[in-house]
């Protein structure tokens, strides 16, 4: 069973992408905040974390790197998911250690596939 860890603190939007995950059968923990994902992501090693950029306590670009440097060199994969989609917001994701990026909206099949290709790495 492959473990994600999902973070966004807009309700629905975690609710929606929670259940859209766990029907395509992976396992999936939820936290609403960044201070909460980085907790988890620290204590229960997921095998990969879906991070909204914008949350309440720690964005989750400080939780990427947080998690990055705990579990370095073998750290799971992040994917960012955030409204922000401008050249120099994408860059920062990616200097925090970031494996890949999503721009709301999107759509799910994005989501999966590139699930899909951070898992294979």
């Amino acid at each position: 069973m492959i473990n994600i860890l999902f973070a966004e603190d807009d309700r629905a939007s975690l609710d929606l992408i929670k259940e859209t995950l766990e029907i395509q059968g992976y396992t999936v923990r939820a936290a609403s905040n960044g201070q909460d994902a980085l907790q988890l992501a620290l204590a229960e090693r997921p095998d990969l974390l879906l991070l909204d950029v914008m949350m309440p306590l720690k964005s989750g670009l400080e939780v990427t790197r947080a998690v990055k440097a705990h579990y370095a060199p073998s750290a799971p994969p992040v994917i960012l998911i955030t409204a922000l989609g401008s050249w120099e917001d994408i860059e920062q994701g990616r200097l925090a250690g970031a494996d890949d990026y999503i721009i709301k909206p999107f759509d799910p099949a994005v989501l999966t596939s590139k699930i899909l290709a951070a898992l294979r790495r």
